[in-house]
């Protein structure tokens, strides 16, 4: 070997060692952050708790006056805040996280029998399911079997999807593009119980999405109403975008978060595929800011007076991780996900401020007025998950820890 070529090899070394520690720095400040803001929402929870009547114990959001939201358990954004708890205790391995984890999870267990929501998958595996994760404890593998049965009830096998909705105003049979994210929950519950009637709704559900939710473009509606009687599409519209024909934010992110899952369940390449479509509309499309933190609908006109939606970006950062692990493009989809998550730092909130949230900026439902430009506890949870997931990857292990 000569000289010029243990240069360059030496070279090649040096940086790659710096790239991973800045990398490794990068995390384990975001991470400090994390654990700071997270002791204030826990105080910020007991004073809200002490105005607050009845079952709302949960932190969802702040309201427009910088108040805290409290929700019970029962609503779908229920299972984000005891995930987020979860993450820290893996990062820290400090006995207090798993103590705060096992509480506010314990909230959640009532939920395991709920038939009437098709968001159990984010109630019940993004808090007993990372709990199971890291603990193995075997009554968190129950619950999640017991979720996975309740969600099994609403599946039509005419329709071939699982209902979103109940309410009729939206239509008779309504499945949105979100649902994809709750399939997972279907997917563990077939892997710990042997059942392998979970894992064909989740497979039916995501090949009759596949088959009538996306665009030409690759880009998705948000609501599909079937008959249930026939299972044919009667309409396709938006309930929390700009229009029935624009892209909805945080509806692309979904979608891609939940084929590149559905591809890791399956090894299902049409699933792969489709990530990958749905992946190079948003990073591709033309009204994507060059920070890559999209604003709440892509189509939206007048974009100087449109909001961002910083959740959608977490959730994209998270799917393009795992996304980047999977073939061909590696390393587009790694370097987009970890430049979001640098843009990311940008939209924190100030240390000890915001009663402990972690990022500004999300929208949850602009058409009705509801989360405007605050923080939600959703881009909090995928954001503690993509910088769980940048860490595996620096670190050589496998992205997703089952």
């Amino acid at each position: 070997m000569n000289t010029r070529y243990r240069l360059l090899l030496l070279t090649f070394f040096i940086s790659s060692f710096s790239l991973k520690t800045r990398a490794q720095t990068d995390v384990a400040n975001a991470f400090k952050f994390a654990v700071s803001q997270t002791g204030v929402m826990l105080t910020e929870i007991d004073k809200a708790k002490t105005k607050a009547t009845g079952t709302l114990v949960i932190p969802r959001a702040l309201d427009k006056a910088g108040n805290m939201v409290l929700i019970p358990p029962n609503d779908w954004c229920s299972g984000f805040f005891p995930g987020e708890l979860w993450y820290l205790y893996e990062y820290t391995k400090d006995p207090q996280w798993l103590k705060q984890a096992q509480k506010f999870t314990a909230y959640i267990e009532p939920e395991k029998y709920s038939t009437g929501t098709h968001d159990l998958g984010f109630e019940v595996y993004c808090s007993f399911g990372n709990g199971y994760r890291l603990t193995q404890d075997p009554h968190y593998k129950d619950v999640i079997i017991q979720a996975a049965r309740s969600l099994s009830k609403r599946f039509n096998p005419v329709v071939g999807a699982i209902k979103s909705w109940d309410n009729l105003k939206v239509g008779k049979y309504p499945v949105i593009i979100d649902n994809m994210m709750n399939l997972e929950l279907l997917f563990e519950a077939s892997r710990l119980s042997g059942d392998s009637s979970f894992y064909k709704i989740a497979v039916t559900h995501a090949n009759t999405t596949l088959k009538n939710h996306f665009r030409p473009d690759n880009s998705s509606y948000h609501v599909v109403n079937y008959d249930p009687e026939t299972g044919k599409v009667i309409n396709k519209i938006t309930n929390q975008g700009y229009g029935n024909e624009t892209a909805w934010a945080r509806g692309q992110a979904w979608g891609l978060y939940g084929y590149t899952m559905c591809y890791r369940e399956t090894r299902d390449r049409k699933y792969l595929q489709q990530a990958r479509k749905i992946a190079d509309f948003i990073l591709n499309d033309p009204n994507l800011p060059t920070d890559l933190v999209p604003y709440w609908d892509y189509n939206a006109p007048d974009k100087a007076n449109q909001t961002r939606d910083v959740s959608a970006a977490a959730v994209t950062a998270a799917a393009l991780y795992e996304l980047s692990t999977y073939g061909r493009r590696n390393k587009v989809y790694r370097t987009m996900a970890n430049q979001i998550m640098r843009n990311l730092a940008a939209y924190q909130a100030k240390p000890g401020e915001s009663k402990g949230f972690l990022l500004l900026h999300s929208t949850g439902n602009k058409p009705a007025n509801g989360e405007i430009d605050v923080p939600i506890i959703y881009a909090d949870y995928y954001y503690l998950e993509a910088l769980t997931r940048k860490l595996r990857l620096e670190n050589y292990q496998a992205v997703v820890k089952q």
